[in-house]
């Protein structure tokens, strides 16, 4: 007997509104039903509709029932956190601002939370600090993610001649200009084609279903903030036996850029929602979640898979331009990403992992920690730390806002430090220079204890968004900590 397959017409055929119940109800039922026949399934779906006070304390299927009863305004109490937090580890604890280890003390202390952990090139944002790792029981937080779901690193190793980077730099800065768009309203005239775009949850979704066309004008864009696309050096000593590429020089293009419009729009709409069911104080506002028994975290939660999905759609897209341009495969392609939920095991307990500008760090798992637009980035093999809930930083981290940089760099610095580095850099604003960033081998040096290093990449061309685009936006305070 092949798997149960419910489709939303089938249930709007049946009486179901067009409303987030149908999603719910096709993955309940696929889910838990998958080995029933289509007739059983569409008769218990019929019941339900007919009668969902009834099935509103059953195991199963109340995820549907809550979906169908009219909601009740009831005023709820403020929850309480709790008087004193889950441990959590700090990595590279002189290095980090007040405000940070202020909010992630605050999400040690929510009824949920069951372990926690503090990268070195930890900040403030919303919500949880960037860098903050936070494990909870059975609840998402939207916040916990963050506003770019998804958002990852990609890089393609490919075996050229470095010595092309100079010798053909023109030839390499019309492809990087040609492979993507940057700024944060970014479309294309003509959308790429791919799989994760007739993913089954764009039409059945409201949310998602408004967001389809946008989404799709945006796949293969890069944004803007600290969004980068660029070629560069890969140097590796020795041959791992994980990342399994020779020790050598290697030309490599790194790409960082998240789900643009899509993560932020599904970021807000359910951190709009939580917050009104959840009554935190205020310190912990941003921190409201969802259990994944309730309907809108398992709406949250299949949304924000899918946003994690096109992001990676979004670099493959890219990089795909970038290998036939080329003219040949890359040897090796390692991604990675972070400002994501994982479903993990800690102390032989399912958790729910939160990861905002964290990278994961598991055992042998490769991923890209990359410093800044002139300092070299690292290809990392995780060590599996449980201190650090299988974590690593995301990258070197902020000690400027984005406001601060602008207000205290000058050009002629950032000029002097690119020529210094033989960078050519194409778009950019002050915003990003290399000052407003820690030093990546101090943040390298706070987490020896979470990965090993297999390579390292020097960055040459550098291709970010425009310079007077980001000069000339109206910058957000969430802006100003998180970039886009």
């Amino acid at each position: 007997m092949g798997k149960l397959k419910i489709t939303a017409k089938e249930l709007r055929t049946i009486g179901y509104p067009e409303s987030p119940v149908i999603p719910v109800a096709m993955n309940v039922m696929e889910k838990n039903y998958k080995h029933h026949t289509k007739e059983e399934a569409m008769e218990m779906l019929k019941a339900v509709l007919a009668a969902p006070v009834e099935y509103a304390n059953d195991a199963v299927l109340a995820l549907i029932a809550e979906k169908l009863l009219p909601k009740e305004k009831t005023v709820d109490a403020e929850i309480s956190l709790n008087n004193s937090g889950v441990h959590f580890n700090i990595f590279g604890a002189d290095y980090i601002e007040q405000g940070a280890l202020h909010q992630m003390y605050a999400a040690a202390k929510l009824p949920v939370a069951v372990a926690g952990a503090l990268m070195p090139d930890a900040h403030h944002g919303y919500g949880l600090p960037i860098g903050g790792v936070l494990a909870t029981e059975n609840a998402v937080i939207p916040y916990g993610v963050g506003v770019d779901i998804g958002c990852r690193m990609c890089l393609s190793i490919f075996d050229l001649d470095v010595k092309d980077l100079t010798q053909r730099e023109a030839f390499f800065v019309r492809e990087l200009g040609e492979a993507t768009l940057f700024g944060s309203g970014a479309q294309f005239q003509q959308s790429p084609d791919h799989e994760v775009m007739d993913n089954k949850l764009f039409f059945e979704m409201p949310l998602l279903k408004s967001l389809h066309t946008r989404a799709w004008k945006q796949l293969g864009s890069s944004g803007s903030g600290n969004h980068f696309a660029e070629f560069g050096i890969i140097e590796i000593d020795e041959t791992d036996a994980v990342l399994n590429v020779p020790a050598g020089k290697y030309v490599g293009f790194v790409t960082h850029s998240g789900s643009r419009a899509l993560g932020a729009n599904i970021a807000n709409h359910y951190t709009r929602l939580a917050i009104s069911k959840r009554r935190l104080p205020q310190e912990a506002k941003h921190l409201a979640w969802f259990t994944l028994d309730e309907a809108e975290g398992m709406e949250y939660w299949l949304a924000m898979n899918l946003a994690g999905d096109y992001a990676s759609a979004c670099h493959h897209v890219i990089h795909e331009k970038i290998a036939k341009q080329l003219g040949r495969k890359p040897m090796k392609m390692v991604e990675n990403h972070h400002n994501f939920a994982w479903k993990e095991m800690h102390n032989g307990k399912e958790v729910i992992v939160h990861r905002k500008g964290a990278t994961p760090a598991g055992k042998n798992v490769l991923g890209i920690i990359p410093g800044s637009m002139t300092a070299p980035g690292f290809i990392v093999k995780g060590k599996g730390e449980e201190a650090s809930i299988n974590s690593a930083s995301h990258g070197a981290g902020r000690k400027m806002s984005r406001t601060q940089a602008m207000a205290n760099i000058t050009h002629n610095a950032l000029k002097e430090e690119l020529a210094k580095t033989n960078v050519k850099l194409l778009g950019g604003g002050l915003d990003e220079a290399p000052f407003a960033y820690k030093d990546i081998e101090v943040v390298m040096q706070s987490q020896k204890a979470l990965v090993d290093v297999v390579g390292k990449f020097t960055p040459k061309i550098v291709k970010m968004c425009g310079a007077e685009t980001n000069r000339t936006r109206k910058v957000s305070k969430r802006d100003a900590v998180e970039g886009e």
